[in-house]
């Protein structure tokens, strides 16, 4: 990984009922942000929230859905690998993507490079309960070799299973972008991000939506860059916007707790006592439940 300027992006869908133009509109307004962005920070990793083509709950079936979106590459991705390569710079975009038969749709994040080929793409594993209304889950992971560094893909309520992060960590991700649109709280958002970051010494980049999608639902934005070590280094409020920060790998692990002089002396990954992690295989892998009552039942 080299030093670079990284920054989680947020903006509000277009609030109204789903159509062409709102797509079209909120494409544009995806791009317009991005330009922004960069001429004030020279950002050379940009992250959209989830789902930033629609609003994450789009208020359709899945058959519509599927109809309204594209394949990857195509129409909902051109406009922001268009913005990529006139700016020369790295984009994690997220849309609902097309699948293969009619109603099968991905909640879809790529990496797109500064020239504007996609360079991966990540289609979310684990949805957030109603999300399966609509959405198909994907099945791998994805972690891209770039020129910035080795860049993991994840989407919202990914972050809530440490297993996905710990594959992309092993896989040797640096980087990994949560692209959201959270519907819980800040704690959770910030709680969870800054885990994800500390459990596998990975830079966490989380762009979280704001504003109102086209089923009514409200998100709260907070975007935050996590280092390695828990620390938050950049962090938005709730309107539209970014938080930028400069990421640089001979610092990421450089002392104990921000602003210590105690130099850090342990690497989770590398401590892992695989020997415990072999013979649990089977629990580990085992269907599980929580043992409370969900919503406070009997």
């Amino acid at each position: 990984m080299r030093t670079l300027t990284a920054a989680a992006l947020q903006l509000a869908p277009h609030p109204g009922p789903l159509t062409v133009n709102s797509v079209a509109e909120n494409l544009n307004r995806a791009v317009e942000l991005i330009e922004r962005c960069v001429s004030a920070t020279g950002a050379d990793l940009l992250v959209l929230p989830e789902a930033v083509t629609t609003g994450f709950t789009p208020g359709i079936a899945a058959d519509d859905l599927w109809d309204l979106m594209s394949p990857i590459p195509g129409p909902t991705t051109e406009p922001v690998q268009e913005a990529a390569r006139r700016l020369g710079v790295h984009v994690v975009h997220c849309t609902y993507e097309r699948g293969g038969e009619r109603g099968v749709v991905h909640n879809s994040a790529m990496l797109i490079g500064p020239d504007g080929a996609v360079l991966g793409v990540y289609r979310k594993t684990h949805l957030f309960p109603g999300e399966m209304q609509w959405v198909t889950p994907g099945e791998a992971v994805t972690v891209v070799e770039t020129e910035l560094g080795r860049i993991g893909l994840s989407v919202c309520f990914d972050g809530d299973f440490p297993e996905l992060f710990r594959i992309q960590a092993v896989l040797g991700a640096e980087i990994v972008c949560r692209p959201s649109a959270l519907l819980r709280s800040a704690d959770i958002w910030e709680l969870t991000t800054r885990a994800r970051a500390y459990d596998n010494h990975v830079y966490v980049i989380g762009a979280n939506a704001t504003g109102t999608d086209p089923a009514g639902v409200h998100y709260f934005g907070n975007s935050l860059i996590v280092t390695p070590t828990a620390e938050v280094v950049a962090r938005a409020a709730s309107h539209e916007g970014w938080a930028a920060a400069r990421l640089d790998p001979a610092d990421a692990m450089r002392t104990l707790t921000p602003g210590s002089d105690r130099p850090q002396t342990f690497d989770h990954l590398a401590i892992r006592n695989l020997r415990l992690l072999t013979a649990y295989q089977k629990e580990l892998l085992s269907e599980a439940e929580t043992p409370f009552p969900l919503g406070g039942g009997a």
